[in-house]
């Protein structure tokens, strides 16, 4: 019978609503979200029905239920949907001959195919929606129907948007791999995932897919953006294993997104963040983190925002991560079955089932095995054989989550590319001295060629060979290939990436003969020295260093003897370090200590650069005691060794100078320092960033040391040097412009401060990027300089979110974030939230007494302040006794002038005063006014709190005539110091009693 449709009478035309049920394969959801929403937004019902076909229902009873349906019935013809079952296209023909054909007025259809179809689908009348543009598909679809099909009038803004177009790509679409054209069944993960993801409210639409290696995981995953893809204006695709690698390709997001920013790497990844978080441009965006299987690593850098995130992860870990998870299984039984006959045509349905039995279901082994098995000779059954005799004893076990099958399959399937192209077996084994995941081949092709081993070199030289090693590893689905960046089938060939399955990765490393080994092993070094950029210390090159970092450990680089591959762990070391990754840098750092050592002997000079490298990355976590001995180890030896003026002992000597003032022995580290400017002075001049460093670190002793007018002056002449020597955007650069604001503010000069500390927050946000520990320690700055400036009303939030994100990145016990702890305890007892500066300023102290040994002056400034709190909830007489061992212990630490011991002891006094002894405050406070006049000068913001509280101390003891004078006096001075409507001005002339709080200064 013709594929004629019955007349259509007009008032059927008419306006009248009708009721369309849409059948659909899965693959082709899109397509039916599209076409109901356009007939939804004329008022039409719309009932969707996806087409499952599963194989023990006879098609043509399938068939018959689908006309129960109430309306018109729209199929959307595509070869997937014929597909399903699976079931051949005479079942196909005969059916629809005996279903359709006697009424196929209740059927309509749309063609979203060009493959060729069952002959029988002509009964259907299916309109092509190919190749045209949206107003043309609806306007077919609404004339295949026939519905009228004027135009709609265009939405108003903050209508309710549909989904895209499926033919039209999202606005950016970034890393997704291709399509996988044989994904079988998970119907069910995929609409939860779906739900949950619609169903979420803003800023938690993350849902995590876990499960065993080789389920599925990012197949899934990849499914649901094709399905769901037209529903976002931006999608885009991470392989989230690393978190350095995550953070390159978020950055890389930015240019994609519109966003005007510079080269900086930190610029980009902050504007990406802040852009997803806004929702703008595009508030519909679905980011994709592939392989994050440790959360711990990189949860604090997932979106919020109006999108969405899906991550694929081994780890179900991520629920303590506002994450919903879905458990991937292996398939269900009926799900191999289809998927095996699907692959391997030629295998019956009891042949598919015993071999999906043999494989335990697992999607990885069975698109592996049945791929070859389909082109082979071999029978089910002697494969199956096989199997169970296993064919290679000596491979290992390699993981507790592989099926026993899967070993004994690769070594078959290994087998049969040896036999067919070699060279993709030696290309697969190459590839194993990477990270899994993500291969970055394209560093094989672009190092030098010159003597690499034979079969290698002409692997690489050869375009048509490496092309077919590839091919050949594609086609059993041993390899993805994939080219993010580039467009089109050509530029794709060329392998600039290959993703490589870890439990692929793993039993291809195991299965290895030595020699081999060596080979390809020495070949991965090389490429990644080929590919370091050699300059850590630029901002601009750190995506470069993120990229390379991952491969470290599995090419085993800290084995190598070869030069170019050690200064690589140097430069990768001094990028974590610099960039803050300081938990990867240290683990590496203890490895490659404890091979080099083997390997080169413990007193060998790389020794001596690398205990440089890794005292930094301890030292930046707190770990001063550890780098003590390192350094003093390295400075005893390169002295004895070398001499004095050797330049690896000049370097060791600044090292130790740091670890001194971790520990708080100040004065020696002063005289460290000292001694170590003079002798770059003399050996390299005034202008050398070896003796500009040198010079900075003078600085901070002195700082330490609470010389602020000394200090003030020497960062000054260091920024304008490293202003004119280096870049303004340098990291140096930036960390003198922080340290010159702060001896600004130290010093009082609260205005100042501020404006060059806004500036360079700007800046650090923009190079640095958010959330480095450098930028986090500029808002922090500027934070206080506002506080102390009298503004008041943004600084609460902005040290909430400073210690927030800092104890994210770096850890509740890091010295950073400790710092920044101590400011939000202060801010909130200040601020009336007592309960809160409580609960923080107690594990402030809690975490310094662990960290640091007693006598630390960073230990009795902590508990000084929380002297303070115990003042504010009534605890009057342990407040007392704890102002008055701090006070004790600071001056024991730092001496009687100190600011620090000054500022306890103007805390002290007032408690002297509250629990009956004025005469001893008042004593305390005249000693105290007469050290700080003489430290600090008569008008710096410390003495003037001395000159009040004294004041206060005179009046206790009815000393009227003399506390009158000095307290006008100093509020004459606050006055012309801070200005008269200045915080502290006020305060002071309404006779509220000024305190100290103690700051625990970043070394």
């Amino acid at each position: 019978m013709s594929g004629a449709r019955t007349p259509v009478g007009p008032a059927e035309r008419g306006s009248a609503k009708q009721t369309v049920t849409i059948s659909f394969a899965g693959f082709n959801r899109a397509w039916a979200a599209w076409i109901g929403d356009r007939l939804e937004r004329r008022g039409h019902r719309v009932v969707y029905q996806r087409w499952d076909a599963p194989a023990e229902v006879p098609l043509v009873d399938l068939l018959r239920d689908l006309t129960l349906a109430q309306g018109r019935i729209l199929i959307i013809v595509s070869e997937w949907y014929f597909q399903l079952g699976p079931r051949t296209y005479e079942e196909w023909n005969a059916a629809l001959r005996e279903v359709v054909a006697p009424d196929p007025s209740r059927f309509a259809a749309v063609s979203v195919t060009n493959s060729t179809l069952p002959t029988a689908t002509t009964v259907l009348g299916a309109v092509d929606l190919n190749n045209m543009g949206a107003d043309e598909a609806e306007r077919r679809v609404l004339e295949r129907l026939d519905l009228p099909s004027e135009l709609l009038p265009e939405s108003v803004e903050g209508a309710r948007r549909g989904p895209r177009f499926p033919a039209a790509m999202p606005e950016v679409w970034g890393g997704v791999p291709r399509r996988n054209t044989r994904f079988t069944g998970r119907e069910p993960l995929l609409n939860d995932a779906y739900h949950l993801l619609q169903g979420a409210e803003a800023g938690a639409g993350v849902v995590t897919l876990h499960g065993m290696s080789g389920v599925g995981k990012t197949q899934l995953a990849a499914e649901y953006v094709y399905r769901f893809g037209s529903e976002y204006d931006v999608v885009w695709w991470v392989n989230a294993e690393k978190r350095v690698t995550y953070r390159r390709r978020l950055a890389e997001l930015a240019p994609q997104l519109g966003l005007s920013t510079g080269a900086e790497y930190g610029e980009r990844l902050r504007a990406v963040r802040d852009s997803l978080r806004r929702g703008d441009p595009y508030s519909r965006w679905l980011l994709i983190l592939d392989g994050a299987d440790e959360p711990d690593q990189i949860y604090d850098l997932v979106p919020t925002g109006p999108g969405h995130v899906l991550i694929t992860s081994r780890n179900p870990e991520w629920s303590e991560h506002n994450s919903k998870l879905l458990e991937v299984p292996v398939y269900a039984r009926d799900e191999s079955v289809a998927f095996i006959r699907r692959r391997a045509p030629r295998l019956t349905e009891p042949e598919a089932d015993q071999l999906a039995e043999a494989l335990e279901d697992l999607p990885l082994l069975l698109d592996q095995t049945a791929g070859w098995l389909n082109d082979s000779d071999l029978s089910v059954q002697e494969y199956i054989a096989l199997l169970d005799g296993g064919i290679d004893q000596d491979v290992v076990k390699i993981s507790a989550d592989f099926p026993v099958a899967f070993q004994t399959a690769w070594s078959i399937l290994l087998n049969k590319l040896r036999d067919t192209v070699p060279e993709s077996v030696d290309l697969l084994r190459l590839c194993t001295f990477f990270a899994p995941g993500f291969i970055p081949v394209r560093l094989l092709k672009e190092m030098p060629h010159d003597q690499l081993p034979e079969q290698i070199a002409g692997l690489l030289n050869d375009p048509l060979l490496w092309n077919k090693a590839i091919n050949q590893l594609r086609q059993y689905s041993v390899v993805r290939l994939e080219s993010h960046e580039a467009a089109g089938d050509e530029a794709a060939s060329s392998g600039e990436s290959l993703y490589l399955h870890r439990m692929v990765h793993q039993i291809v490393h195991k299965d290895m003969p030595d020699e081999d080994r060596r080979e390809f092993i020495d070949v991965v070094r090389r490429a990644l020295a080929a590919a370091d950029p050699r300059r850590p210390t630029d901002t601009r090159l750190w995506p470069r260093y993120a990229e390379i970092t991952p491969h470290l450990k599995y090419a085993d680089v800290l084995k190598s003897e070869d030069s170019t591959v050690q200064q690589l762990v140097f430069n990768c070391m001094r990028y974590m370090y610099l960039s803050g990754e300081y938990v990867a840098g240290i683990k590496l750092g203890e490895r490659a200590m404890a091979t080099w050592r083997a390997l080169l002997g413990g007193t060998h000079p790389r020794i001596w650069e690398l205990t440089h490298h890794y005292a930094n990355l301890l030292r930046a976590v707190g770990d001063y005691e550890r780098t003590e001995a390192l350094e003093r180890a390295a400075v005893d030896h390169l002295r004895r060794e070398q001499g004095e003026h050797d330049f690896d002992h000049l370097r060791a000597v600044g090292g130790l100078a740091a670890d001194l003032r971790g520990l708080a022995r100040y004065d020696e580290a002063l005289e460290r320092s000292e001694w170590l400017l003079a002798a770059y002075r003399e050996l390299l001049g005034e202008t050398d960033s070896r003796t500009l460093n040198a010079q900075n670190n003078v600085a901070v002793s002195l700082r330490l040391l609470g010389r602020y007018q000394e200090v003030l002056e020497i960062d000054r002449r260091m920024l304008e040097a490293r202003r004119s020597l280096l870049r303004g955007r340098h990291p140096w650069t930036l960390y003198s412009e922080i340290a010159y604001a702060t001896d600004l503010r130290l010093l009082g000069r609260y205005t100042e401060a501020e404006s060059i500390q806004a500036k360079s927050v700007r800046e650090h946000r923009i190079v640095m990027g958010p959330d480095h520990p450098e930028t986090l320690r500029a808002e922090h700055n500027l934070a206080l300089c506002q506080y102390r400036a009298g503004d008041r009303t943004r600084v609460g939030a902005m040290l909430a979110s400073i210690l927030e994100r800092s104890e994210r990145v770096l850890g509740e016990s890091h010295p950073t974030t400790l710092s920044f702890a101590v400011s939000e305890s202060c801010f909130a007892r200040e601020h009336g939230d007592i309960d809160h500066a409580r609960e923080v300023g107690e594990a402030v102290v809690a975490r310094y007494e662990l960290l640091l040994a007693e006598g630390h002056p960073y230990l009795a400034g902590t508990r000084a302040n929380h002297a303070l709190v115990l003042r504010s909830v009534g605890e009057r007489q342990a407040a007392y006794v704890t102002l008055e061992q701090c006070l004790a212990e600071m001056t024991t630490a730092v001496g009687e002038n100190h600011p620090w011991t000054l500022g306890c002891a103007v805390n002290a006094s007032a408690l002297r005063n509250l629990v009956g002894d004025p005469e001893t405050a008042a004593e305390l406070g005249h000693l105290t006014v007469a050290r700080a006049t003489e430290t600090l000068g008569r008008v710096h913001p410390l003495t003037l709190s001395a000159r009040i509280a004294l004041a206060a101390d005179l009046r206790g003891l009815r000393d009227v005539q003399q506390a009158e004078k000095i307290e006008q006096e100093a509020l004459q001075d606050l006055a012309g110091t801070l200005g008269a409507q200045h915080a502290h001005t006020i305060s002071a002339r309404s006779r509220n009693r000024p305190f100290w709080d103690f700051e625990p200064y970043i070394t």
